[in-house]
């Protein structure tokens, strides 16, 4: 027994000395290597990532996550990859990497065999362009020799944790949009190996998934269980054992993932089978979930899915969708209802070949319920296409409103009224061809009423007749019957009446009377856009043919009556800003839509508008319709800025490449986008437009608006107290880039006003702060803004005639230099009264014609060529007494700052013109100084460069008389 008693004292006292040796080295090695640990992480980010690493501060410790020696850092950002470097891409509260205590303590090597992310915040981002911001990492060519120097840390990973992190990935290319909040991940599995399994299990709290700006999942609850086989050689990711959890749907993948260089090749499959209708609720948006907890929900249900295909934005490759979904026996019930919903069936079968809605293929092949006894819907529904859509449908149902409303338990909205609709149609829709499916069908709708909680005051009386009749399949044989539609809106009838025969050619009848409180009837959806105060009040009778109107026909048509708009907000998806219109007054005479009275505001602009539009009839009838107008314009003040497409605004209906293009130039104004669908004419009078800080006064003139591009003829305004004439042409490209040309003539401006209040001059002719004095100018322009609408120099191209009337130069370092070194001191203050100074700009240079002034008794001249950036190549002829029939050369060449001066030389060194890629917007070269070449190769090449620019000139010319 005592011997027993000793061992057992040994076995204690080494298993203590051995725990208190290994609490030991817990502490102390952290201490002794924080130096190693620091140094290698720097080596590490420095040797392997992109992006730019920053983090306050590193520490080494066991406790962390125990038993790994745990290497964190605190506060760490990481920026993108090209062309993102100053984008946050991942910002974390800590991140810790486990090592390998092996490698530390013998090699003093940093082996990472395990990662620790919390509280993190990752922004994924791919661009319009397929530009991407995470490809941060930089891997070691395939064959590069491994290094064994043991110099840096290396990744052997093993395990990764992320805990409460919040990730966004927003593809533009794809349009694709996934935003994951609370989100929980543990990965495990060989990290490192070339083929390994991952077994991860995931929990996200909420999460959207957007495709194309449509919501397809909103704020839903995640959880996966999965297994995935990754080959990091091919980069592909085979899905083996995937089960997902969305809201309460069970969804399980199977198929593979593969990341190619240009994009994506997918072949994934899921299915939730025998599942509920319940379940299948559970995706839908948050607002109908609390409506689901208080409906009694029975059924089954089963959905299927597949993604196969590539994804490549270089080689316009898509995927192809598939998606089905089945629902049988459903019964739906509201605890009050007097009569459930009852046998809900649905088969619904969506293919969607290369994600082009131009090729989708939808079979409704059922979709029926029962109300009751004769109170029932069905419908069968199969298309194939978009444009040019074949469709097959059947459509039969008498359903009353009331009771449908009592059997779902329908909270926010009351509706009442007897629908029955019975219509059947097959064949094919076509706007471009002119087809409409053979139809037979009509909509009646009896006794409605439509209440929501937004709002105390329903729409009542709501009755509507329609009937739609096709017989051969063509827009000739389409005929619409509205007879009537009316209903009553606080103590206000509307009522409308609408008889329209052979859409090819269209006779319309119509009659429409009533008045309408627009902004309550959007307080009745809950919809922000009218103002509450908006008003239509329309009293019309149109009855023609469309023919008539494009035929000169017009004796033939009986259009009259009057449209009355007043207080309504209204937007465009090109404009930041909503216009109100204050007031509307439209008069209907025949062809013509008068604009007795219009007064509206845009921001800080306004608006007079006398005049008419023509056409207005048939361009709602024609899809890509155009309308013509001739208007008056008033105006006391229109600022120009904020019609750029990228400002800030109230108009949160952009369209998505304004949204995109916004999102990704934040920073930027966009340029001024312009309707394609208008043909329009104006007589302009603004008091007062100003463009970027430029004022331009009492502008009158004419302008006009056709085919996205905007014309200005023989206009005038005051600038710089002076009065300018302009005519021009703007076109936008998109919205972050335009085109324009210009043709302009200024009598008699103050080059130092005009030097300090115009930021063009300063930027082209930047010896224009030595000039004082008064000139004239005559020149042509033509060339791109940017994306904060800003000309682009190098694009620029044209020229013409500066005429310094009465003038004084003083000190100009280029004439400066020349007079101190032939010794004259005329050349810091030279007569330049009533010279004319020609010049041709493309390319990024200014060539200069030869033009001659006087200094005392001398008669210098001086041609040549100087570029925006300032660099030089001028020839100077000074021409002796008497009359400078004699004189000798020299050359200036250098920069304005710092000309260089060569006396008896003809030879000066040339300047070779900057590139620019008109399609991409983009600079390719700038310009430079040449080698050194023979003088008369420099002539040769300053000759082909004028020439250029001549025609240019003359190009300019052309396209401002062509409209």
């Amino acid at each position: 027994m005592e011997k027993f008693k000793k061992i057992i004292l040994k076995i204690l006292k080494w298993t203590g000395i051995l725990a208190a040796s290994i609490l030991f080295l817990m502490f102390i090695i952290p201490l002794l290597f924080p130096g190693t640990i620091s140094q290698q992480v720097k080596i590490f980010a420095n040797k392997h990532l992109a992006g730019k690493l920053d983090y306050k501060k590193t520490h080494l410790t066991f406790f962390k996550h125990f038993p790994s020696l745990t290497v964190s850092v605190d506060d760490l950002i990481l920026y993108g990859s090209k062309p993102f470097q100053q984008d946050t891409l991942l910002a974390a509260k800590e991140v810790s990497a486990g090592i390998n205590l092996k490698n530390l303590i013998f090699n003093r090597e940093v082996k990472i065999d395990e990662i620790y992310v919390s509280d993190a915040y990752a922004d994924v981002f791919v661009n319009s362009k397929g530009e991407a911001n995470y490809n941060v990492y930089i891997s070691k060519p395939s064959g590069t020799p491994k290094d064994t120097a043991g110099a840096g840390a290396s990744i052997k990973l093993n395990l990764i944790k992320f805990r409460n992190c919040h990730i966004k990935y927003n593809d533009h290319a794809a349009r694709i949009l996934v935003d994951a909040k609370g989100l929980n991940y543990t990965g495990k599995g060989g990290l490192s190996e070339d083929i390994f399994d991952l077994q991860t299990n995931l929990d996200v709290d909420k999460i959207d998934f957007s495709l194309n700006r449509i919501y397809y999942a909103k704020q839903k609850t995640l959880h996966a269980d999965l297994i995935t086989r990754i080959n990091t050689n091919a980069l592909t990711f085979v899905l083996r054992k995937n089960e997902l959890r969305i809201n309460k749907l069970p969804l399980e993948f199977t198929g593979f993932i593969s990341i190619l260089k240009d994009g994506y090749n997918l072949d994934i499959n899921a299915a939730s089978e025998k599942t509920t209708i319940r379940n299948m609720i559970s995706v839908l948006p948050p607002q109908y979930l609390d409506w689901a907890k208080d409906t009694k929900i029975e059924g089954n249900s089963d959905l299927f899915f597949s993604l196969k295909g590539r994804f490549s934005e270089p080689k316009n490759l898509k995927p192809r969708l598939k998606v089905k979904l089945l629902v049988q026996d459903g019964f739906v019930s509201n605890g009050k209802a007097p009569v459930p919903m009852n046998n809900l069936n649905m088969d619904l079968n969506v293919d969607l070949p290369s994600l082009d809605t131009e090729k989708l293929n939808l079979n409704l092949r059922k979709l029926s319920f029962d109300l009751g006894p004769n109170n029932n819907f069905r419908a069968v529904v199969r298309t194939r296409g978009l444009n040019e859509m074949q469709v097959n449908a059947d459509i039969k149902g008498a359903v009353n409103l009331q009771t449908l409303d009592q059997a779902l338990g329908l909270k926010d909205i009351d509706i009442r009224g007897l629908m029955d609709t019975n219509i059947k149609a097959d064949g094919i829709f076509s706007l471009d061809k002119k087809l409409f499916p053979k139809t037979n069908g009509y909509l009646n709708l009896k006794n409605g009423w439509l209440k929501t909680k937004y709002y105390p005051n329903p729409i009542q009386n709501i009755n509507m007749t329609a009937n739609i009749n096709n017989t051969d399949g063509t827009f000739k044989s389409l005929g619409v019957k509205l007879d009537p539609f009316k209903f009553d809106f606080e103590g206000n009838p509307v009522f409308v009446n609408a008889d329209l025969q052979n859409f090819e050619d269209l006779l319309y009848k119509v009659k429409a009377k009533g008045v309408l409180n627009v902004g309550r009837i959007y307080k009745v959806f809950a919809k922000k856009g009218l103002d509450i105060s908006g008003l239509i009040m329309a009293d019309l009778s149109l009855n023609g043919r469309q023919s008539y109107a494009t035929t000169g026909q017009y004796s033939k048509l009986d259009n009259r009556g009057t449209l009355i708009l007043k207080n309504i907000k209204a937007t465009t998806e090109y404009l930041p800003k909503s216009f109100y219109i204050k007031e509307g007054n439209f008069q209907f005479e025949n062809e013509k839509m008068w604009f007795r009275k219009f007064y509206a505001f845009y921001g800080k602009s306004d608006f007079a508008l006398n005049g008419y539009l023509l056409n207005t009839i048939n361009y709602f009838i024609e899809r890509k319709g155009t309308l013509h107008g001739k208007f008056v314009m008033n105006s006391n003040y229109i600022l120009v800025d904020e019609f750029m497409a990228l400002k800030n605004g109230d108009n949160d209906k952009k369209s998505i490449e304004v949204e995109y293009a916004k999102a990704e130039n934040p920073k930027s104004s966009g340029v001024v986008i312009v309707p394609k669908n208008l043909d329009v004419s104006l007589d302009v009078n603004a008091k007062k437009a100003e463009f970027k800080g430029l004022a331009l006064n009492q502008l009158k003139g004419s302008a006009s608006v056709s085919k996205g591009e905007v014309y200005l003829k023989n206009t005038s305004f005051d600038i710089i107290g002076s009065r300018m004439n302009i005519d021009a042409r703007y076109q936008d490209e998109s919205p972050l880039t335009a085109n324009y040309d210009v043709a302009l003539k200024v009598q008699d401006f103050n080059v130092q006003r005009a030097y300090k209040e115009i930021d063009m001059v300063r930027e082209m002719a930047t010896a224009a702060k030595d000039v004082k004095g008064i000139v004239s100018l005559d020149y042509k322009l033509k060339g791109d803004f940017d994306k904060n609408m800003k000309p682009i120099y190098p694009s620029l191209e044209g020229g013409g005639i500066v005429n310094l009337r009465d003038v004084e130069v003083k000190n100009l370092k280029m004439l400066a230099a020349v007079g101190n070194n032939i010794g004259v001191n005329g050349f810091h203050n030279p007569d330049m009264k009533g010279v004319n100074i020609e010049t041709h700009i493309k390319n990024n240079l200014i060539h200069v014609d030869k033009f001659t002034f006087k200094v005392s008794v001398l008669r210098p001249s001086i041609s040549g060529t100087t570029s925006f950036n300032g660099l030089l190549d001028l020839r100077v002829r000074v021409g002796l007494p008497p009359g400078g029939w004699i004189g000798f050369p020299l050359v200036v060449t250098g920069t304005h700052d710092k000309p260089k001066i060569k006396i008896f030389s003809k030879t000066g060194q040339g300047i070779v013109d900057a590139l620019y890629n008109r399609k991409s917007n983009k600079v390719i070269r700038q310009e430079r100084r040449a080698a050194k070449k023979t003088r008369v190769q420099q002539r040769k090449d300053q000759e082909a460069q004028e020439k250029k620019a001549v025609s240019a000139e003359k190009q300019i010319n052309k396209d401002l008389k062509e409209k």
